[in-house]
């Protein structure tokens, strides 16, 4: 009975995704993002949805819903080229201008080569190297010649390496998913102090769309950093967590 349950509101989700789509092309984009939304309120999680109502509010000129969906997508599915090619378009809008800190060799590794696929993905790639490992090792213990056995104790040896490496790709995007709270800022001016307080000293403006780093909280106040290393305190109604 769960599984029917299951199956038909996956049914459901296909056809509102559907219709959707048919008011997307109509350029009813309004009735179009509000189907979206509808689909997200039951609780789907799928980079192409959230993409569609990226580009929803991107036509409808609303910068910080639209680099938030954007984001969403990437955060789903880490090699959503569209949306990381329309987050970009997006990112045109903002106001804010903010200089990002020199990334380190470490850094730029990740951002190029690990984090363009997601931690699942790392581990499946984990499991065909540890098949292939199994594989050829069980080729070199049975092969008679030495050059054949050679051959395959170092394929195996390949593998197995490989098998480590992608483990610990798939670890280091894990704790980046569950260490990063990235946040996208909504309001159209918000004032980021030096103290979780309305008495608290001005450090700096940002404006809507601009992406932040959630740091801590209290009470209705996030600690925030930004791209150049900046810190502050922002009211929790001015940005929306990704």
């Amino acid at each position: 009975m769960v599984l029917g349950l299951f199956a038909q509101a996956q049914e459901d989700a296909e056809k509102l995704f559907s219709e959707a789509n048919t008011f997307y092309k109509e350029a009813n984009y309004t009735r179009a993002v509000g189907v979206y939304l509808s689909i997200e309120e039951q609780g789907f999680v799928n980079a192409d949805l959230f993409f569609n109502t990226g580009n929803c509010y991107y036509k409808m000129n609303q910068v910080a819903p639209a680099i938030y969906y954007y984001e969403k997508a990437l955060k789903v599915d880490p090699g959503h080229e569209d949306a990381r090619f329309n987050l970009e378009f997006a990112q045109r809008m903002t106001i804010d201008v903010i200089e990002t800190l020199p990334e380190t060799f470490g850094q730029k590794f990740a951002r190029k080569i690990i984090q363009p696929l997601s931690y699942e993905t790392w581990g499946l790639i984990a499991v065909v190297f540890s098949w292939l490992m199994a594989l050829f090792f069980w080729r070199y213990y049975f092969s008679g010649r030495s050059r054949i056995k050679l051959l395959f104790f170092n394929l195996s040896l390949g593998c197995l390496l490989g098998m480590a490496l992608s483990l610990g790709f798939a670890y280091s995007n894990q704790r980046t998913v569950e260490l990063e709270r990235p946040a996208i800022v909504f309001a159209k001016k918000a004032v980021v102090s030096n103290a979780p307080s309305l008495g608290g000293e001005l450090v700096f403006e940002l404006h809507e769309g601009t992406k932040v780093q959630v740091l801590d909280a209290l009470d209705d106040w996030k600690k925030i950093r930004i791209a150049d290393g900046q810190t502050g305190w922002i009211s929790s109604t001015s940005i929306k967590e990704i």
